[in-house]
Parts: structure tokens; C-alpha cells; sequence
């Protein structure tokens, strides 16, 4: 009675569906960082990922991770191909039950007192649109090692293909990023229709603009120390805490941050600094650390800091402004690669 179901079930062992995923107009194709901990989404010429990639080791362009080619999906794209798979599965399925309730109807007399037919809902078979590409990305790199074309949002460091730190030769261009991100916070208010989705759309392009701030900042800065002839490769984002990383370059230049800040600048620095690790490490909860090493006393223990744009602005001001100090004093000579 179900010999075409059976077949159809039969032959699904072991399928493998293939699933197409298409680059955007530019002809770039969306990944993801593979890591829990990253999860940094970027994208890449299809030409370069195919001709410069290899497959055995793909590197995130912000931290460094690294896993074989074939683990870069990002979420939309597992959805897409589970949703396209699904379908073509299932209208297989639905199409030999069809079969199966034809030949059925066929074979019942047709002057019968009680006749029992089947019937079989069968529906289009279901075809998922290709994910559609992400916003453009407001940061295009080449690679001055490779050749690689990728695109961020935000700030990256590092080359999918080769690896090559490139956080020397592109930290201006992090900032300028940045700060064209909070530029487009009007447009992403009037675009997104739903007042609430919005807003939390908005608070976290905030968020993430300090977050990132922060880290360009760690990048660059650890670029311009290890130029110091001899220079011990320093403790792991050392320069992300401005206390540590000050008594670090002052014993290689010889000057502290504050020399290059002042005391309230630095202090205001220091708050947004311990924000972004209330919200990178604690959910933005407000701990005793916190209020201790920022000094900021507007907030209690267990609230969740409120970040507002014009404070990333005043974030991103300064930390060009200690950067280029420390630049001027920097030694000569190009970064070391990581």
C-alpha cells in the first residue's frame, strides 16, 4: 500500500542534500567565527575564498581564530540550508505518499456500497530564498600580504587567508568605521518599524562601538610597543587595562598615559574602559570592581550600566587622542606580525 513511501524513506539513508549559498551583488560571501567566544561575523570575496583560502585554516579577522573552511557558516546560513534541505526531503516524501494514495483510488471498485480513497495534501514544495546579505560593510580591507579582499563592520586585525596582522596600517580606518556605525543610528530608527527593536538595535550598535573601541585600541598599542627593539611580547591584552598597559609602556618609552591625556581625561577613559568589561565579562552588571577601579559612583552594586552614544563618541575621541601620542613616541620600525 505505502511501496512509494517505503522506496522514498528507503533512498534518504545516507542522502546528502547540497545547498547553494550565493555571494551578495559585490560578490562577497558572509562567514562567521566559529568560536562560542567570538562568533565575529565578516565577509570575503568568493574569488579569495576559493583561490587564497585554504581549506585546512581559515583565521578570524578579530581574534585570531583559527578552524578548517568548512566551519565559517553564519546562522543564517545553517538556517537557510536546514530550511532548504527540509523542503526538498519533505516533497520527496510528499510526492511518493501522493503516488502511493493514487494508485490506491485506482484500484477501489467503483460501484461499491463503501469505497475508502486517500487523499494527500500536497503542497508546492517549500524553497527557501537564499539569506539575503548583510548591511554593506562599512570597513574594506586588502590584505598587504595576500591580496585577500574581506570586509568588516567595525574593527579587524587580521587576515582570513594568511593570518597577516594588519592592525598597524588600519587602526584609523577601525575609528573611522566606528563612528560611521554610530552615524547610522538615526537611519536604523527610522528603518526599523517596531519602537522596541529598534531601541535594542540601537543600544547594541552602542555597545558594541565601546567594545570594539577598546579592542582596537589594545591592538594597535600592542603594535606600536613591540616596534621597541628587544621588546618582551607583553601579557595578553595587557593594554586593554590602562593602568597596567601605562606602567608597561612607560617603562619602554618612558612615559605614562597620563603624560599624553591628563588626569580627567584618563579618568573618563578609564570609566569607559571598565564598562566595555562589565559588558564583554558581566553583562554590563555593576559590581564592587567596577564602581572601585572607575571610580564612578553613579551606579550600585547588581545595576547594568546605561552606555549612551555620546559617551562612546567621547570614548573613541580619546582613545585617537593617547593613540597618537603613543605613536609619536612609539620607536621606529614596522609592528611585528602575530
Amino acid at each position: 500500500m505505502f511501496e512509494d513511501l517505503i522506496r522514498a524513506l528507503e533512498n534518504l539513508d545516507g542522502r546528502q542534500v547540497s545547498v547553494s549559498i550565493p555571494a551578495d551583488a559585490d560578490g562577497y560571501l558572509d562567514r562567521a567565527c566559529p568560536s562560542e567566544v567570538c562568533l565575529f561575523e565578516f565577509k570575503i570575496h568568493e574569488d579569495d575564498w576559493r583561490d587564497k583560502v585554504r581549506d585546512e585554516e581559515v583565521f578570524c579577522p578579530f581574534c585570531r581564530h583559527s578552524a578548517p573552511s568548512d566551519q565559517w557558516w553564519t546562522e543564517v546560513q545553517i538556517e537557510h540550508a536546514q530550511q532548504a534541505a527540509f523542503g526538498e526531503v519533505t516533497g520527496e516524501i510528499n510526492e511518493a505518499m501522493k503516488r502511493d494514495a493514487d494508485h490506491w483510488n485506482r484500484r477501489q471498485p467503483r460501484n461499491s456500497f463503501l469505497r475508502i480513497t486517500m487523499s494527500v495534501d500536497h503542497k508546492p514544495r517549500h524553497i527557501a530564498l537564499p539569506p539575503s546579505a548583510a548591511e554593506p560593510m562599512e570597513l574594506k580591507i586588502t590584505c598587504p600580504e595576500c591580496g585577500c579582499l574581506y570586509d568588516v563592520i567595525g574593527a579587524a586585525y587580521f587576515c582570513p587567508a594568511c593570518g597577516h596582522n594588519s592592525v598597524d596600517r588600519d587602526f584609523a580606518r577601525s575609528m573611522e568605521s566606528l563612528l560611521a556605525s554610530l552615524d547610522a543610528i538615526a537611519h536604523v530608527r527610522r528603518a526599523i518599524e517596531d519602537r522596541d527593536v529598534a531601541e535594542n538595535t540601537i543600544r547594541a550598535i552602542i555597545e558594541s562601538c565601546l567594545v570594539n573601541a577598546v579592542m582596537a585600541f589594545q591592538r594597535y598599542v600592542e603594535a606600536l610597543y613591540l616596534r621597541k627593539p628587544g621588546a618582551a611580547v607583553p601579557r595578553r591584552n595587557v593594554f586593554q587595562n590602562l593602568n597596567n598597559g601605562s606602567d608597561l609602556w612607560r617603562q619602554a618609552c618612558g612615559h605614562d598615559f597620563e603624560h599624553y591625556l591628563g588626569a580627567g581625561k584618563l579618568a573618563d577613559l578609564t570609566r569607559y574602559f571598565q564598562q566595555r568589561h562589565l559588558l564583554a565579562h558581566k553583562d554590563g552588571l555593576v559590581d564592587a570592581d567596577y564602581i572601585q577601579r572607575s571610580g564612578d559612583s553613579s551606579y550600585m552594586e547588581g545595576q547594568r550600566i546605561v552606555v549612551k552614544e555620546e559617551g562612546v563618541r567621547q570614548c573613541l575621541a580619546l582613545v585617537e587622542e593617547l593613540a597618537r601620542g603613543l605613536e609619536a613616541d612609539a620607536p621606529d620600525g614596522d609592528a611585528r606580525d602575530e
